[in-house]
């Protein structure tokens, strides 16, 4: 090999790096940025003189937006071009990052980060995947999926940390401002990234996109309403259902007439896609339950800090990060289903862990070891997954692929926070009834007081919290109080962990399906890959 080739060989492999680092910020960007409205809503309440209530309503508000434009976003980023879109969608979370920074109202955070936000979100995504697809190939594919997997981990789990650091020293802005400048830095960089041409039909299907909206943000609609304690879930899960069904038929029935689809239905004859969306979905979960049942167990049996408790979380989310990378880098001839099954396995052994350790835990050391076996298992499946699923998708399709494996996981995430934190209270106000009417040192009268108050407004508080309520009661009284409260909290938050623990366990199981399908290579021909 001469010296120019491999100087060029080197560059080739310079650029795509940064391109891969480049997307992964965009990534980290789009994941934090809930993170830290999250862990501001106090500081938010306060600053704006407004309620907890309204500040939930704007985040679940950029949920449901982004989740019900997707699909429909995704063939806009085939009409305009993907990196059009992608940057569409950078400057939609740079208005609502700004807004963040700048606003004076709850009216402005629902308008511009929560509506132009989410709207980002949808179009943001599936084309970064389709940039993904298009921009590298082969080995530097897999390893720029595993990069910028990682980097949504990471970011899921800093957040917290970041957050809690910028609100408790400085404020709740700083962290959306720094957003600006992440996103300012990607804007600068675009040069590296080749646009994916679209060279389908370039017509829209209206019915469908708008049976997609009423589909996915009906589905999602319910999951917040259920976690947040609203009425009528069973009828909006069940509007959104029926309107998922209504698309599939129309889709088929389109396409086999030969017209413009919002989705193509053959995409679901590929037995790698609709395994990989499956597999995404679960571990999605997986990681939405822990990361709602975690943090309730070390801010509130723990009583943690927001920062002690994000530096708690470091083990899973930075061996999160260092595996995904090792994967995306070291597979080499390994299958990638072995690899997701390696991955199902040890985040279903970490989690199975916790169970017995929660109980006895009085710091987060104890949790150190469990938690790096899950992030570990967690690492390699995002160094996977995406590869996986769109591997075997030709380039006109993979804008609208990459939107269903987009959608999929963002339901994933939601539902896992929702489904872990709806059992989680449940759970808790039916142990602590329970608890205290066989108690013998707290009354008839206060027992009854108790089941009235949780039947109405179940919470999970901290022993320092509940006791501050309890400095007129008998001491006897007030110490049968907290050890039910901790008792319940505790098996409250093993209950939750069931929901990452089932969902990884059925990942395990859906991993030797992959196993007996054959392997396939990245390729246009997508004939090719029709093996189920």
């Amino acid at each position: 090999m001469t010296s120019d080739a491999r100087s060029g060989g080197e560059a080739a492999t310079s650029g795509s790096t940064r391109l891969a680092v480049v997307l992964a910020m965009a990534m980290f960007v789009l994941v934090v940025d809930t993170s830290l409205m999250n862990v501001s809503i106090s500081a938010v309440v306060h600053d704006l003189h407004t309620t907890v209530s309204g500040v939930q309503s704007a985040i679940a508000l950029e949920a449901l937006v982004s989740a019900a434009f997707i699909l429909i976003s995704s063939k806009i980023g085939d009409l305009i071009g993907r990196k059009r879109a992608f940057v569409l969608g950078l400057i939609g979370y740079a208005i609502g990052a700004l807004a963040m920074t700048l606003a004076q109202s709850l009216t402005i955070i629902i308008v511009f980060w929560a509506i132009i936000g989410g709207l980002g979100a949808s179009l943001l995504l599936p084309a970064m995947q389709s940039l993904i697809h298009g921009n590298f190939e082969g080995a530097a594919q897999k390893r720029a999926y595993a990069l910028v997997g990682a980097s949504a981990a990471i970011a899921a789990a800093i957040g917290p940390l970041l957050g809690g650091f910028v609100t408790t020293y400085l404020s709740w802005r700083v962290g959306f401002m720094l957003e600006l400048v992440v996103i300012a830095i990607v804007l600068t960089q675009l040069g590296l990234i080749r646009d994916v041409l679209y060279t389908g039909p370039r017509k829209l299907d209206p019915v469908g996109a708008l049976l997609s909206v009423l589909g996915m943000g009906g589905v999602v609609l319910g999951i917040l309403v259920w976690q947040e304690g609203g009425e009528y879930v069973g009828l909006i899960i069940a509007a959104g259902a029926l309107a998922l069904y209504a698309l599939a038929r129309w889709l088929v029935r389109r396409h086999r007439e030969g017209k413009i689809t919002v989705l193509d239905p053959d995409l679901f004859r590929l037995a790698h896609f609709r395994i990989g969306i499956t597999q995404q979905m679960l571990q999605q979960i997986t990681l939405g339950g822990a990361m709602i049942a975690l943090p309730i167990f070390l801010q509130i049996r723990l009583e943690y800090s927001a920062l002690q408790a994000g530096l708690s979380l470091a083990p899973l989310s930075l061996t999160m990060f260092a595996f995904a990378m090792l994967a995306g880098r070291g597979a080499g001839d390994r299958r990638p289903a072995g690899i997701v099954r390696a991955g199902f396995a040890l985040s279903t052994a970490g989690m199975l862990l916790l169970i017995p350790i929660i109980p006895r835990a009085d710091s987060g050391w104890y949790l150190v070891v469990p938690l790096m076996i899950a992030g570990a298992g967690l690492g390699l499946l995002v160094s996977q997954l995406n590869n996986y699923t769109l591997a075997p998708i030709e380039e006109e399709r993979v804008s609208e692929a990459a939107g269903v494996n987009s959608a999929g996981g963002s339901f994933g995430l939601s539902f896992g926070l929702a489904m872990a934190g709806g059992i989680l209270l449940a759970t808790l106000s039916l142990a602590f009834t329970n608890k205290t009417e066989s108690s013998t040192v707290i009354r008839p009268a206060q027992q009854e007081q108790i089941a009235e108050t949780l039947e109405h407004d179940a919470q999970v508080v901290s022993n320092t919290q509940l006791e501050q309520t309890l400095t007129h009661e008998r001491p006897a009284v007030r110490q049968e109080v907290l050890q039910i409260n901790r008792d319940s909290t505790n098996l409250a938050l093993q209950v939750a962990l069931l929901v990452p623990i089932l969902t990884s366990g059925l990942g395990l199981l859906n991993s030797f399906r992959m196993l007996r399908l054959p392997e396939i290579e990245p390729s246009g021909d997508l004939e090719g890959a029709v093996l189920g």
